[in-house]
């Protein structure tokens, strides 16, 4: 059995809906606050709709998309260093 929903479709309806026809664009956070609803929840149900619209790529980046890198390369002398 599924659990059950923590918030309904319908504010999830609304609070995109709510997003959407904001101009400018409010901060996803500000908005969940607003709305009582946690800011991760808010910004996957606005990635969903542009989804489903087709606003969104969805799947894997193209073959040539360089991924990015979030630490910097180690250089060998950094990582052999030793401490006093």
């Amino acid at each position: 059995m599924a659990a059950p929903r923590k918030y309904s479709l319908e504010l999830c309806e609304r609070a995109v809906q709510m997003y959407r026809t904001s101009d400018p664009k409010p901060q996803i956070k500000r908005l969940a606050v607003d709305l009582g609803v946690h800011p991760e929840a808010l910004r996957g149900w606005i990635r969903q709709a542009e989804a489903d619209a087709g606003e969104r790529a969805t799947g894997s980046p193209p073959p040539n998309a360089r991924k990015s890198r979030p630490c910097a390369r180690r250089t060998p002398s950094s990582s052999a260093r030793t401490r006093s």
